[in-house]
């Protein structure tokens, strides 16, 4: 099974990739420690070489978030405080705070908020402002 249409002759992440795009909240964060492509409840795989998996995911219409331009104190501040991403459960209600599950637009619309490269999700607000930790 191949998801999208990887032009490249690396096609090693294609099925957990298609497995990513079938759950809900599955994505790809890349950080500076590398990457971490979540595909279901509790399964993900983690690495160092990025970009190759990073174009495969975007190729492919998988949400991307790149956090590695952005200030340390910003990550440190959006893992810290913020929710986590809901992958493969039922999101949390808000508001959401630093140990609950948000949806995958929440966390990535303030990931874009402060600077991130955001792939595969349309622009907008986050419908949820983190309570008080302002996410």
């Amino acid at each position: 099974m191949q998801a999208g249409s990887n032009n490249s002759d690396d096609h090693r992440y294609d099925d957990l990739i298609a497995r990513a795009l079938a759950t809900e909240g599955g994505h790809l964060s890349i950080g500076r420690g590398g990457f971490i492509l979540w595909y279901d409840d509790g399964a993900r795989l983690s690495g160092y070489d990025a970009e190759p998996i990073k174009a495969a995911c975007i190729e492919a219409g998988l949400t991307v978030i790149d956090s590695r331009r952005l200030d340390f104190a910003a990550v440190v501040r959006l893992a810290l405080h913020g929710p986590m991403i809901a992958v493969g459960i039922p999101p949390d209600p808000p508001p959401h705070g630093a140990f609950s599950y948000a949806p995958l637009g929440v966390i990535a619309a303030a990931y874009r908020a402060a600077g991130a490269e955001v792939f595969n999700l349309p622009d907008g607000p986050a419908e949820d402002h983190g309570g008080d930790r302002g996410v």
